[in-house]
């Protein structure tokens, strides 16, 4: 069965259309294309421009703890470490003065063997190398401090000799973020 539909478009109809194709071509504007790569860590943390009504006030000093407990695939590089050179960027692309930026990364669980020289991150994953050596050794040349769960390296033997440089043992993740609190670190909710 064979259905004609007539031809004539109402003006209302030609603005509806008109409507969804400029969505679609936002939509099509958006996404990972507005994310550039940032002036501080350029090979990691890309960022998009955001026209922001939240001021960052004038001198504002940020002191910002992460935690993570979840390792990346592996030989993939973990997303949440890239958050960290995504903050740096970001902010510094906000104005906020590099210096003014302190983080710190508290890592527990499995995403310990993220923080893992190559032989031992080999060894845990299947002859995989560690995508996130570089991006860590870039983070830790800009001041970031990273800490290893003591706890978590002794149930999966892991010795400070087995960290990557840069990347020190704590005695385990709940004294880094008591730690880092006490040293006015807030820590990022997510």
């Amino acid at each position: 069965m064979k259905i004609n539909l007539p031809l004539t478009i109402t003006p209302a109809v030609f603005s509806a259309l008109i409507a969804v194709f400029a969505c679609f071509s936002f939509t099509a504007n958006a996404g990972i294309e507005a994310f550039k790569p940032g002036t501080v860590i350029k090979d990691y943390g890309k960022v998009a421009e955001v026209n922001s009504s939240l001021v960052i006030p004038k001198g504002m000093k940020f002191k910002v703890a992460f935690d993570l407990g979840q390792a990346a695939k592996a030989g993939e590089l973990n997303r949440s470490i890239d958050t960290l050179a995504r903050f740096i960027n970001m902010h510094v692309a906000a104005g906020v003065k590099r210096e003014d930026i302190s983080l710190a990364m508290v890592v527990h669980g499995q995403a310990a063997s993220d923080m893992t020289q190559e032989r031992f991150y080999k060894m845990l994953n299947t002859g995989k190398s560690n995508a996130n050596a570089d991006l860590i050794a870039q983070l830790v040349k800009q001041g970031v401090r990273f800490y290893v769960c003591g706890q978590t390296a002794a149930y999966y033997g892991i010795t400070p000799d087995d960290l990557l440089p840069g990347v020190d043992m704590a005695l385990s993740a709940l004294t880094a973020h008591a730690v880092l609190a006490h040293e006015g670190y807030s820590v990022n909710p997510f």
